[in-house]
């Protein structure tokens, strides 16, 4: 099997390599070409149908490196490395991703599968596909050369195979660990994709917008399964890293956190683009910046540039990463320059009261946000060429200059969809900002008479504007569905819920979107909770007790327990609130036989209230008593909340319109009869 993965891999090479040579000479000659064309339209084909032969040769790669960690082939080095005979069959299979090698395969795979269904599409735009189509082959080029000369992943053991493996990394066996990693990973690769037409429709002065309507599922799919990614791995350190919270500003947390910063931003401003013929270098510019920045981040967890808990050993392949961003964005600023003036804004700004200019804000403070994180990350980089030692920032750099940059956001979110394109008037911002303003300013005084002193600390007063920010937001939103909805309920006499639904089936982009924007208030709601923290640390033996907040927990026993993939430590605590008894929690730590590492399984009780977080921290040296950590977090279930809220959205703006949906389902009936007609006749 591992002959069969290093062949498919060095097959998948050529065929990268003839799509990507193929399809230039082709597009060439069509682009310079007066006479027929037919012979560059075949080349073109047999380039496309190569790009579609690399994705099944990859796929054998991939199952091939599967298919080892299951048959326990620990002759690959990489399986020997990641994987031991007790490693339960899920986690075996999430070994593709969990070391360097298998994670580029990952990479290299979806990248293939992203560029197998564009191929597949073709005849959406056959040309503008092609030039898509190239450039991907471009970049898979890039990742597949990785897996044959610097991380080949079937390489084999040195000196005499042990008879079992070191075992996968502790963090990593946790059943989110199945699913975050390739989440994140959809979510990086796809943005190859919008990139690809960008760049190709740039190179072919491609004319008017119809590469955004073309790349817009795209673009949403991709930015949908990296917000996924990104709070996968949140609830991920939540429960299992053992330290009461589930986002540190880690490197590499922050090179997942900047492309999403980008594509939100690109996927506002391409509106723009859309309704006015405005920033259209601007937009070009986004998806160039998204993509470098997943690559960026593709490399902090493998250069050993930055120290992570998410990141791979140290190695030279960095290196490679280095030389191919500096190619990639070589391409972007001589393709701008030599065609930035098919890229002229065909409208300008009229009015900084308007929707264009709430997208401009909202744009310039993504953009600010990201920056900040970025040069917060490559600081210890920086320093350490300039001074000679890393000088590291902390969260509480990113937090002082994040949380003020969040909540004017949140403000933004509130007040864009109430503005009308080109320019609002002052009566209709009086009539329109009257409810959501009220909203906010009842929220706050409320806040304060039930305690919530901004007075006290920083952190109240920043939970107390979001709280006021998300109060306004909510009502801003609602009062959009409720005005639409009012409409349709006097022509149709339909009852307000029915209206809604109608409201949104009408227009899904739009109304999709304020949903997505009311889960990203939630999420705010329960990042606000924050600030209200508590934690305590005590060791607790034979029924002792711990007091925090208004639970009581009491330690009924502490025990171990053994299989064959790793012994753990336990304790089993009784929680009461006042006097209710609440459940048993069993908060653990577990020591792997195979990698000889530690890790912690965290107990939590959550509510729509709060989490009671419990933390088996080991036992007292000298007591030999369990040692508990035990956090109150308010009003983390919203964060989770919100995220399902924001799939939701998407998914309805990538729904079609009711009216789309019926025009398109009309032209095939009248397509379908004519031929339904000839076969009667026939018959």
């Amino acid at each position: 099997m591992p002959t069969l993965g290093s062949f498919a891999l060095l097959l998948a090479l050529v065929l990268c390599a003839y799509n990507f040579l193929a399809g230039a000479f082709a597009l060439r000659r069509m682009a310079t070409a007066n006479g027929p064309q037919l012979a560059a339209e075949r080349l073109a084909e047999t380039a496309r149908r190569a790009g579609i032969a690399s994705f099944f040769a990859l796929t054998t790669a991939a199952f091939a490196l599967v298919w080892c960690a299951f048959t326990n082939d620990f002759s690959v080095a990489y399986i020997l490395h990641h994987t031991n005979r007790a490693l339960p069959a899920a986690y075996k299979f999430s070994a593709l991703w969990s070391g360097q090698e298998g994670s580029l395969l990952l990479w290299a795979w979806l990248l293939a599968a992203y560029g197998f269904v564009l191929r597949l599409r073709h005849k959406v735009d056959v040309k503008l596909t092609a030039y898509a189509s190239t450039i991907l082959a471009g970049i898979q080029i890039f990742f597949v050369l990785l897996l044959n000369f610097a991380a080949p992943p079937f390489a084999l053991a040195q000196g005499v195979v042990p008879a079992d493996g070191f075992g996968l990394n502790p963090l990593l066996q946790y059943p989110e660990m199945v699913i975050h990693p390739p989440m994140l990973y959809l979510g990086y690769v796809g943005f190859s994709v919008p990139f690809a037409f960008a760049l190709g429709a740039l190179m072919m002065r491609y004319p008017g917008e119809k590469w955004i309507h073309i790349t817009r599922r795209w673009t949403m799919v991709t930015w949908l399964f990296l917000t996924c990614g990104i709070f996968l791995g949140a609830h991920w350190a939540y429960s299992v890293l053992g330290w009461g919270g589930y986002w540190g500003w880690d490197p590499v947390e922050n090179a997942s956190l900047m492309p999403w910063l980008t594509g939100t931003a690109f996927l506002h401003s391409v509106m723009m683009q859309e309704k006015r013929g405005m920033m259209k270098t601007w937009n070009v510019w986004l998806i160039f910046s998204t993509f470098l920045l997943t690559l960026l981040g593709t490399d902090l967890t493998r250069s050993g540039l930055v120290s992570s808990v998410h990141a791979f050993a140290q190695s030279s392949i960095g290196d490679w990463f280095h030389g191919f961003m500096f190619l990639v964005l070589a391409v972007c600023l001589f393709t701008y320059f030599m065609q930035r003036d098919h890229l002229r804004a065909e409208h300008h700004l009229e009015s900084l009261v308007s929707r264009e200019s709430s997208f401009l804000f909202n744009n310039l403070i993504l953009l600010a946000a990201c920056f900040t994180i970025l040069w917060g990350t490559l600081f210890p980089i920086i320093s350490e060429y300039v001074q000679g030692s890393k000088v590291t920032v902390g969260a509480p750099f990113y937090n002082r200059v994040a949380l003020p940059i969040g909540l004017f956001l949140l403000f933004l979110t509130g007040i864009g969809p109430v503005l009308a394109w080109r320019s609002t008037s002052f009566k209709s911002i009086r009539r329109s900002f009257l409810w959501p303003t009220l909203a906010a300013l009842l929220t706050a005084i409320v806040l304060m008479l039930l305690g919530m002193h901004p007075w006290q600390n920083q952190a109240v007063f920043y939970s107390l504007v979001a709280f006021s920010l998300a109060a306004m937001v909510t009502v801003a939103v609602a009062s959009e569905f409720l005005r639409g909805a009012r409409v349709i309920q006097r022509h149709t006499g339909k009852n307000i819920f029915a209206a809604m639904l109608q409201l949104t089936h009408r227009n899904t982009r739009r109304y999709g979107g304020y949903i997505v924007h009311l889960g990203v208030v939630i999420i705010i709601i329960g990042i606000a909770g924050g600030a209200f923290n508590q934690s305590k640390e005590q060791e607790m033996g034979f029924h002792d007790t711990m007091t925090i907040g208004p639970y009581r927990l009491v330690c009924q026993s502490y025990t171990q327990d053994s299989n064959a993939n790793y012994d753990s430590e336990y304790a089993l605590l009784d929680v009461y609130q006042g006097n209710h008894f609440l459940g048993r929690m069993a908060p653990e730590r577990r020591f792997y036989h195979a990698s000889e590492q530690t890790s912690t399984m965290v107990a939590n009780h959550s509510t729509l209230r709060r989490d009671l977080y419990v933390v088996y921290e080991g036992r007292s040296q000298e007591t030999d008593k369990p040692i508990i950590k035990v956090f109150i977090n308010p009003l983390v279930a919203w964060i989770w909340i919100g995220v399902l809220v924001i799939v939701l959205g998407t998914l309805i703006a990538l729904t079609p319109n009711m009216e789309a949906a019926l025009v398109s389902s009309r032209n095939r009936s009248a397509t379908a009869a004519p031929s339904a007609t000839v076969q009667g006749g026939k018959a």
